[in-house]
């Protein structure tokens, strides 16, 4: 089949599709409350011939599509969740709901997939099973997570599976792709200080917790510095620290936040127990008692080399060489898609969403997605789908 067919067919259904876009933008919902997002994903689907699950991890949908004999399975997931931002774009389809947006683009990741979804089911040039994972909650909620936990994979059986992510400031009708670790994990840590309060004119019958607090910050920076291999990635970031009300009282408690990041699941493990042990021993030996809270989040997004070099000969059949990204940097952002390649092999990849001077990046009030993507996106998924499922 000739590129310049695929999209012509393309084509076709985009309009409808980049205004269903705006209506999922008008209306965005957050983790686990996309009902509205999730019926019109659902509608569509059934109306086209898809054999439609609802509720797997609460508001996911599942479409599955087979033609043919082929024994062969693919996955491919859109996330569905806005973000707790309001919006300041402008826009004419702007979100009606203050407070809520679509400021990382999961409109458009939705709306993409279905325009694939709809043009799958029109040309059928395939033989096998197609599985569309359209997923709530990815913004730290881990609805990945709970759509695994709810028998994904045991219901929909996937040999490989497949996501995106649009990329501001990567150009557009381009493909950014990364064999391996491509995100982080993120990791939450809590240490609650525990000392002994009293007046700041007599700190010697006091155990000052902001002392230790701050001790522990400063040896903090010491595990990427001297525990961590230069050559591998990690962060540390102390983003609350809490404690006192007024200068003249030592306060009795105090507490730090941490967001911990790193691209390898060995250094994870070593960050944790270099976070734990340095907490302690310095609040301790500053006579304060540390309770360290350590919540793992999203693990490292590994993706699996021979389904990320397949992914990159479609695109390369697609858009060219010229633009294709083979080893695109990895990202100390997280994505709960890592939850689904631990189960299977996959690849994620990056969708440029525009390098303008006006391109904003995600998670930004000012942020859109991309309307110009979805061809590339939605001609991706196609050939992608039917080149596995050949």
């Amino acid at each position: 089949m000739h590129m310049n067919t695929l999209r012509a067919e393309i084509a076709l259904v985009l309009p409808e599709m980049i205004g269903l876009r705006h209506h999922i933008h008008q209306h965005p919902e957050l983790a686990f409350e996309e009902h509205a997002t999730s019926d019109l994903v659902a509608e569509r689907l059934a109306a086209w011939g898809y054999e439609v699950q609802r509720g797997l991890g609460g508001t996911g949908v599942v479409g599955r599509l087979r033609h043919g004999s082929g024994s062969r399975s693919i996955g491919i997931r859109a996330d569905m969740d806005a973000l707790p931002i309001t919006e300041a774009t402008g826009l004419a389809y702007a979100s009606r709901h203050h407070g809520k947006m679509h400021a990382c683009g999961h409109d458009g990741h939705t709306a993409t997939l279905l325009a694939a979804a709809r043009h799958l089911a029109q040309t059928r040039r395939f033989s096998g099973t197609l599985n569309l994972i359209f997923q709530p909650a990815e913004e730290g909620a881990g609805g990945a997570k709970r759509m695994v936990e709810d028998g994904l994979f045991q219901r929909f059986p996937c040999d490989a599976i497949f996501a995106l992510h649009n990329a501001p400031g990567q150009a557009l009708g381009t493909l950014g792709f990364r064999s391996g670790p491509a995100l982080a994990s993120a990791d939450r840590v809590v240490i609650e200080l525990r000392g002994k309060g009293g007046h700041a004119a007599m700190p010697h019958f006091s155990c000052d917790p902001i002392v230790a607090g701050s001790s522990i910050v400063m040896a903090l920076q010491s595990i990427v510095a001297r525990n961590i291999d230069p050559l591998a990635s990690a962060v540390v970031t102390v983003g609350m620290f809490q404690a006192g009300t007024v200068n003249n009282v030592i306060p009795g408690t105090a507490r730090l936040e941490l967001s911990v990041r790193a691209l390898d699941r060995e250094v994870r493990k070593l960050l944790r127990q270099r976070i734990q042990d340095i907490a302690i021993a310095q609040a301790t030996s500053l006579g304060v008692v540390a309770e360290v809270d350590y919540q793992e989040g999203y693990p490292v997004l590994v993706n699996t080399d021979a389904e990320t070099a397949f992914a990159a000969q479609v695109a390369t059949e697609l858009v060219g060489p010229e633009r294709v990204l083979l080893d695109r940097p990895a990202v100390m952002g997280s994505e709960d898609f890592a939850f689904m390649l631990e189960h299977r092999p996959g690849c994620y990849l990056f969708l440029g969403n525009g390098d303008g001077a006006g391109s904003c990046m995600v998670h930004n009030p000012g942020y859109d997605f991309n309307d110009a993507a979805m061809e590339t996106g939605a001609a991706f998924w196609s050939l992608l789908a039917e080149r596995y499922l050949a």
